[in-house]
Formats: C-alpha cells, structure tokens, sequence
C-alpha cells in the first residue's frame, strides 16, 4: 500500500515538472521528503521565474497540467496575491515556485539538506 502512495506521489511529481517546464520554470529541484523522521508530506517541487507574471505564469501552467493530467487540484494555494513565493499544496506534493531573490534568502533546499534531492534540466529554447 505504502509502496503505491509513493508511486502516486513520484507521478505527481512528474506531472508538476511538466506543469513548469511548459512556461520554462527555472532550477526545478525534487526534494524526497519521506525518508526524514518528522515528514509532513512526500515531495517538495521547488522552482523560480524570473518576474512576478512568470511566478504567476508557472503556478497556472502547473495547476491547469495536474488537473488535466492527474484530475487534481491543491488543497491550498499561498501568495498569488504578490508572486513573490507562491505555495500549491497537493497533500503529499508541496510546489514552491519562487522569485530568484526569494528563492536564494530563504534556501528550503539548504533547509532540508538531508532530503534525497534530484535535478531536471531546465528547458530553454535554443536559438538557430
């Protein structure tokens, strides 16, 4: 049962990259959270966009593929007021789409270092 949950959430996961990537989301990074002792939740996506319209940008391009994709939406949405950090909340999946100068002050990476962390390659359209 465990072993499906997790499964679940790690599609989820991938489905919120896709979300991100599709609006060009910048250092997207998973963190596992699920093998620390005090754990609230699976994973944590975390991401930056480069203007307030882009942070907003990547919140709706995640929100619109995971309810197209996984027929979900989040439990709780935080700072769409200013899109400085915004926080979707799918239970077991915490997506933090920051500002660059957010994302540095506040580092959740560094924060939760002894989580198991992966790095997806960021998606830029090359010029011919």
């Amino acid at each position: 049962m465990r072993e499906e949950h997790l499964q679940a959430s790690e599609k989820l996961v991938e489905t919120v990259v896709e979300g991100i990537h599709q609006v060009k989301g910048l250092d997207v990074v998973s963190l596992q959270m699920n093998d620390l002792e005090h754990a609230f939740c699976d994973y944590f996506v975390i991401c930056h966009g480069g203007s307030n319209t882009q942070v907003d940008a990547i919140a709706d391009s995640v929100q619109e593929t995971v309810r197209k994709e996984a027929h979900q939406k989040p439990w709780h949405k935080e700072g769409l007021n200013n899109s400085n950090w915004v926080l979707l909340d799918y239970g077991d999946v915490l997506v933090h789409i920051f500002q660059k100068e957010y994302r540095d002050f506040y580092k959740l990476e560094d924060l939760w270092a002894d989580a198991t962390s992966k790095r997806y390659e960021d998606t830029v359209t090359k010029k011919s």
